[in-house]
């Protein structure tokens, strides 16, 4: 039976659900009941197909929806949000199934406002974030005490947006900073964060596809990314960790690098 929240303006309920960072084991409980009972899924590209074989219902629409930078195959924001319009209106239950945590460096603002000018019914549940995993599956805590005062989140989109005043202050490394969606700029980033000040000694880590089974971790210090000798392609997703806490990856990592350096998440095939 339908509730009271799921009928509104004669709309279905959609839920934005925080699929985690790759990790099947890491999705929440409470994504785990809605995913099992909804009747249609709209998945992002960086969902581990496992979670929907385990917790999806085989009665359930499953729509691929995904995303992948210079790639011509990826779904427009716009079609997305005319496709869960349309899917409010004939379901009682949609999922919208997002990689990572759904408030992390994602459209879910987009999206909510055009459930917004609908008047279509929404929860938010969230979802573990690439740094969380990053931070569990190495050992690393971002905030440990004696090496850094807190942690800013920061995405490689953005870095031309940040100020000459911000960067000095990221160079400082009072915080431990973690970058997203930043391993092929990274040199580059590097570069800033050396000119602005911060120690050549500073130590970072480079998490590739943090928590699955594909994970693989690069030790690096600052300065191996100044005379472009360190020419590693970085398999995507990476989250980058930069700061003191770094070092304390040789001590405390507990999820050993695999072999096989290979894309857990299938890419998309262009058009």
């Amino acid at each position: 039976m339908a509730t009271q929240k799921e009928v509104i303006h004669g709309h279905g309920t959609v839920y934005f659900i925080g699929a985690g960072p790759g990790n099947p084991d890491l999705l929440t409980v409470k994504a785990a009941k809605i995913l099992m009972r909804a009747e249609a899924v709209v998945v992002d590209r960086l969902v581990s197909s496992d979670i929907l074989h385990q917790y999806v219902s085989s009665d359930a629409k499953i729509f691929s929806v995904g995303k992948q930078g210079h790639c011509s195959a990826s779904t427009l924001q716009s079609e997305i949000n005319e496709l869960l319009v349309a899917l409010a209106k004939q379901y009682s239950c949609v999922a919208r199934l997002k990689g990572g945590d759904t408030a992390f460096f994602s459209n879910i603002m987009d999206e909510l406002a055009a459930f917004k000018y609908h008047k279509i019914a929404y929860e938010i549940v969230p979802g573990i974030t690439a740094a969380s995993g990053a931070s569990a599956y190495t050992g690393v805590p971002l905030t440990a005490r004696g090496y850094a005062t807190g942690v800013k989140f920061l995405s490689g989109c953005s870095r031309a947006k940040i100020s000459d005043e911000e960067w000095k202050d990221l160079a400082l490394m009072r915080n431990t900073l973690v970058w997203y969606m930043a391993s092929k700029e990274w040199p580059s980033v590097a570069h800033k964060l050396v000119s602005s000040g911060a120690d050549l000694k500073m130590p970072l880590l480079v998490v590739e596809q943090a928590s699955t089974s594909k994970q693989y971790v690069h030790p690096f210090l600052l300065e191996d990314f100044l005379n472009n000798s360190t020419k590693i392609g970085f398999m995507r997703p990476s989250v980058i960790i930069v700061g003191k806490v770094a070092a304390l990856y040789h001590q405390f990592a507990w999820y050993h690098n695999q072999s096989d350096r290979s894309a857990y998440f299938q890419s998309l095939q262009k058009k």
